[in-house]
């Protein structure tokens, strides 16, 4: 579990393909501090587990389906990766709960400041959008946003000048892809008000 607040922008060493599975590594320093093998960490919002680590770097492993659902597959060396660890028994929660499980990928369609502050437009699939209201919460790229207003294809929300110099959505651009978890309380609401069967598969 986390939190959506980012604590470091991590830097991308490697991106890799071995043995039939996708590896990544990632310079950090502190979210390095009490970082173990098998412990969780959010990349960009999405719950990885670490598979080794020195005093410079770590390294997760992606499944598959990681791979699919998530922007973590274009990721190239250099690049900046939001990092969360994972959220202790006795922490603050100073965003939302977020499950670091990555519901899907939108895509920015535009980013315009005012004042000192940023806004920021995103695309999302309409199987997410239904999910997202004014308001509420979303992670995006694994940041905990609230949402101002909801378009038929789209959201929008503000960043403030703390954040943007803290996250690495500002320094992407239009079309660029990022992350989005929606909040888990509309999806459980859903689904027992429809009696539980929705996501239930037959085959």
């Amino acid at each position: 579990m986390f939190t959506g607040l980012v604590e470091e922008i991590g830097t991308v060493e490697r991106l890799w393909r071995e043995h039939d599975g996708w590896w990544l590594s990632v310079r950090a320093e502190r979210a390095l501090t009490d970082l173990d093998v098998s412990h969780s960490i959010a990349v960009n919002g999405a719950c990885l587990t670490v598979t080794a680590l020195n005093e410079a770097a770590f390294t997760v492993g992606l499944a598959p389906e990681t791979v699919r659902r998530t922007n973590l597959g274009e990721l190239q060396p250099g690049e900046g990766v939001n990092l969360e660890r994972a959220l202790p028994a006795d922490g603050r929660v100073g965003g939302h709960f977020v499950q670091g499980h990555v519901d899907g990928v939108g895509v920015i369609r535009a980013l315009r400041p005012e004042d000192d502050s940023l806004w920021v437009t995103v695309e999302s699939p309409a199987e997410l959008l239904r999910y997202i209201v004014p308001k509420g919460f979303v992670a995006v790229d694994g940041v905990s946003l609230t949402v101002v207003e909801v378009f038929p294809d789209a959201f929008n929300f503000m960043l403030i000048a703390y954040s943007q110099d803290h996250i690495v959505l500002p320094r992407k651009t239009t079309g660029a892809r990022v992350n989005l978890e929606v909040d888990m309380l509309g999806k459980y609401v859903e689904r027992f008000v429809q009696g539980g069967t929705d996501a239930v598969r037959n085959d």
